[in-house]
């Protein structure tokens, strides 16, 4: 009998891309990579994402292209898109909570296999160096708000990625080279992170 193999599905924009990385680096790709090594079998993974794409952006190629009826598991990252371009609150809240309900409904309505990642601080970047990193901190932590608390309402996972994505202030070496998106090394706590609740839905299943 053959082995299932698994299929994972990533939702965002440039931080699921992995812009500046080359696409084996990406956390998508880094994920199923760690999966495969502790023995689990994974298609290489789907990524619908796109730089500079905002909630409803991302919600509106979701409408207009075809994905697969179903897949064993889902990420969902975005909304730094929505915060830079000082979108509001409200309607961010909307459109995120429609693309996790379409997360959910991708991943055949199993809650406990959709993964949300909070959104990254670029303001800590030297990018981010002629902006205010103080207002770009708290709005962020109040777009995570609002993540975190669908998340919970949905029962889906949430990883916080932000703590760490705010280490690049003092070590621009987690970054690439346009000095605002992440390097290969800070992504691997994304990955073991999402990695960790992959395997622990698994075993749940198997048993």
């Amino acid at each position: 009998m053959s082995k299932h193999i698994y299929t994972l599905l990533c939702l965002g924009d440039s931080y699921t891309i992995g812009e500046g990385v080359a696409l084996h680096e990406s956390f998508p790709y880094q994920t199923v990579q760690l999966l495969r090594d502790k023995g689990f079998h994974f298609h290489a993974p789907e990524i619908v994402a796109k730089t500079s794409w905002t909630t409803f952006e991302l919600a509106e190629h979701i409408l207009h292209h075809k994905l697969n009826e179903q897949y064993d598991f889902v990420t969902l990252l975005v909304g730094v898109n929505n915060q830079y371009r000082g979108l509001g609150m409200d309607e961010f809240a909307n459109e995120f909570e429609f693309l996790l309900k379409k997360a959910i409904h991708l991943a055949n309505n199993h809650t406990e296999r959709v993964i949300v990642l909070s959104i990254p601080d670029w303001g800590v970047t030297p990018f981010a160096k002629d902006r205010n990193a103080v207002e770009i901190h708290d709005a962020i932590d109040a777009f995570n708000a609002t993540c975190e608390s669908l998340a919970a309402k949905h029962e889906t996972h949430y990883v916080d990625i932000t703590a760490s994505t705010r280490k690049a202030k003092d070590d621009t070496s987690l970054l690439t080279g346009d000095q605002l998106h992440y390097a290969a090394k800070e992504m691997q706590g994304w990955v073991k992170s999402v990695a960790s609740i992959i395997q622990q839905e698994l075993a749940l299943a198997a048993n």
